[in-house]
């Protein structure tokens, strides 16, 4: 007997070729995509989206954390695809790291001197990337550790291999940040000129994520670190306006990989008057046809989204009625005779000519896209299909 689940995700090939075609475009040919594939793939699916961006001609992947860099490697069809972790990796998942070729980030010397101890137990050289603190005040080097991390480097060449050198800009999709920005980038070239003059070279210099990538074309330099735009979103809306403007067509050039669909379970008649779910959220003032949906915010359809969000029935945009349940919604199907048990319901993605957007489905619960996505739970099924 097959088991179905409540709604399923599909992931587009197509999009994700055009999107690809686009970075490659924009980039140009000497710099490096690394797809940034922490949160699950922002909601994408780290087990079905890695082959797939490799099938796309992605090699490098960047994580958060150390389980993510296990499941990539899991997941990876080419042997010589690379996988690079930004954030956090506990002391004793070094040695797992280095064994495995998995480059990762250090931001502080506890982290480096057990790269080191790890490297010379594994018998295999750390690859590591300095960050370097420019601005953002997060992760990242002042000058006295990234100093002190260059006479570790210079005595330790056996073990310690110098794989990038890079920072993370703080707020790069907004314009307003414009001058924190720049700062930042003159503090990053004045240390790397600092390497330069001690003869360090790092395999990498890397420090553009989606939006600086478009917004500050210097910053690409050896490698970018692409997460929202790969997926067919903009890291702002002030990114795309800016970046639309020099254009005489203003169509988006991005494609959306992600749909989210389930399928109508009930379909009743209420009467005008009566009250629909729980509490008195919502009163029938005419006689209304509902339809029940077996997705509510157990399933990453927020609470927020009671009597405002929205869904696709037969081509056609339907509300959200009633509070959202844990585990079902409650849409308006009046006029849409049609409508029965089994019909597809598309919370994200098109039907026909309409379509209901990340940002637009966003909006309505107060969220921001990379959120939306990444509370997208992994356990629901995602599918590549054409």
């Amino acid at each position: 007997m097959k088991i179905h689940t409540t709604s399923y995700i599909q992931i587009s090939r197509k999009a994700l070729e055009n999107n690809l075609a686009f970075l490659r475009a924009q980039m140009g040919p000497s710099v490096r995509i690394s797809s940034v594939v922490k949160g699950n793939a922002y909601g994408h699916g780290i087990e079905p989206f890695v082959p797939l961006a490799e099938a796309c001609g992605v090699n490098h992947f960047s994580v958060f954390e150390a389980n993510e860099a296990y499941l990539v490697k899991q997941a990876l069809q080419q042997p010589e695809t690379e996988v690079m972790v930004m954030g956090m990796i506990n002391n004793d998942e070094l040695a797992w790291a280095i064994e495995n070729g998995v480059s990762f980030y250090v931001f502080e010397m506890d982290r480096m001197k057990q790269a080191l101890k790890a490297a010379q137990r594994v018998g295999k050289a750390a690859r590591i990337h300095l960050e370097l603190e420019t601005g953002m005040n997060r992760t990242g080097f002042c000058e006295q550790g990234w100093q002190e991390a260059a006479r570790l480097l210079r005595e330790n060449t056996e073990h310690l291999r110098f794989e990038g050198l890079c920072t993370h800009f703080a707020g790069a999709e907004s314009i307003a940040n414009y001058v924190r920005v720049t700062r930042q980038r003159k503090n990053f070239n004045r240390i790397a000129k600092w390497f330069r003059s001690q003869q360090f070279t790092p395999s990498l210099y890397h420090t553009a994520c989606s939006a600086a990538a478009i917004r500050y074309p210097p910053t690409r330099m050896d490698m970018v670190r692409i997460g929202i735009l790969q997926y067919g979103f903009w890291p702002s809306r002030e990114i795309f306006i800016e970046y639309s403007s020099q254009l005489d067509n203003k169509r988006d050039p991005l494609q959306r990989l992600i749909s989210w669909s389930s399928k109508i379970m009930d379909v009743k008649s209420v009467k005008a008057g009566e009250y629909i779910g729980y509490g008195n959220s919502y009163l029938a003032n005419e006689n209304l046809r509902i339809a029940t949906v077996p997705v509510g915010y157990a399933h990453g359809f927020s609470r927020s989204l009671s009597n405002q969000g929205r869904a696709l029935v037969h081509g056609r945009r339907v509300a959200v009625i009633g509070m959202v349940n844990m585990n079902m919604v409650t849409i308006d199907v009046t006029g849409l005779e049609q409508a029965a048990k089994g019909d597809e319901v598309t919370f994200i993605g098109f039907q026909g000519d309409m379509e209901l957007s990340v940002s637009s489905f966003g909006e309505f619960s107060h969220q921001v896209n990379y959120e939306l996505l990444t509370r997208l739970p992994a356990n629901i099924p995602r599918m590549v299909v054409e």
